[in-house]
């Protein structure tokens, strides 16, 4: 196991010394179907005066879980934090709680920037430049979207007549060294967002084998050698909720 660079030393035993299921319980009313959703604003509009039904616990506080009734069907809800570790930890014990199908709703860097600001682009592969992912599965330069999942989500998209793109994704723990250099790369071997998480969640679904599909907006510009952040949060919340809609409704279809 060895290996000249850790992140090559993937080891196969499925059991680790802490795992999720015994230090996280699972709970009866927990849903089977989740939307992890990045955007804070949306959960705390939808979920307002809901009781949480689980809270997992990091050294920022708790994360709740809510139980969301909807048009689809009870849909659990919960934020899966920012960066690959804490995705991957909010993931497994969302697992360890009882849930298996989920769908995430972000918003990505474009490296191309005829993509407009809020257009919605479904990753079928992330490349895998960031660590977490190298725990889960051995080392491969990228890691490929569940089928399933994809399928789901793109009935859904087409039901309501959204455009949308497949696209690769490029992973990355490090926002601010995404070089011009690095963009160029990326864009050579195919990708058309960057963000921090996508290959992790991909990892670990395909570890835990688990149903998991995301969608992302188009956000800032990271395609020249100045940053454009094009308004891409506070100026993009009906597409934030539009999408996070669209992600109860493919969850359910899983």
């Amino acid at each position: 196991m060895k290996a000249d660079y850790l992140i090559l030393e993937f080891d196969d035993n499925p059991k680790a010394t802490i795992e999720p299921t015994r230090h996280v319980r699972t709970i009866p009313d927990m849903p089977d179907a989740v939307v992890m959703c990045f955007f804070q604003d949306v959960i705390q509009n939808v979920c307002k005066g809901l009781p949480a039904i689980a809270a997992p616990i990091s050294e920022i506080g708790p994360n709740p879980v809510y139980a969301l009734a909807t048009e689809f069907g009870r849909v659990g809800v919960m934020h899966p934090g920012v960066g690959a570790p804490l995705a991957a930890t909010f993931l497994e014990e969302a697992i360890a709680l009882g849930a298996t199908k989920f769908i995430a709703c972000g918003g990505a860097g474009v490296l191309d920037g005829k993509i407009s600001t809020g257009h919605v682009m479904v990753p079928t592969a992330a490349v895998r430049d960031e660590g977490t992912s190298y725990h889960y599965l051995p080392a491969s330069r990228e890691v490929d979207a569940d089928p399933v999942a994809l399928a789901a989500i793109e009935t859904t998209l087409s039901i309501h007549s959204i455009p949308f793109d497949r696209v690769k994704t490029w992973t990355t723990d490090a926002i601010y060294r995404e070089t011009p250099g690095k963009v160029q790369l990326r864009r050579a071997e195919g990708c058309s967002t960057v963000e921090m998480e996508c290959a992790t969640f991909f990892a670990v679904a395909h570890f835990r084998d688990v149903r998991f599909g995301q969608m992302l907006y188009g956000g800032d510009d990271v395609s020249s050698s100045e940053w454009d952040h094009r308004d891409w949060i506070h100026g993009q919340a009906s597409t934030r909720e539009k999408l996070f809609w669209l992600a109860v409704e493919a969850v359910t279809k899983l």
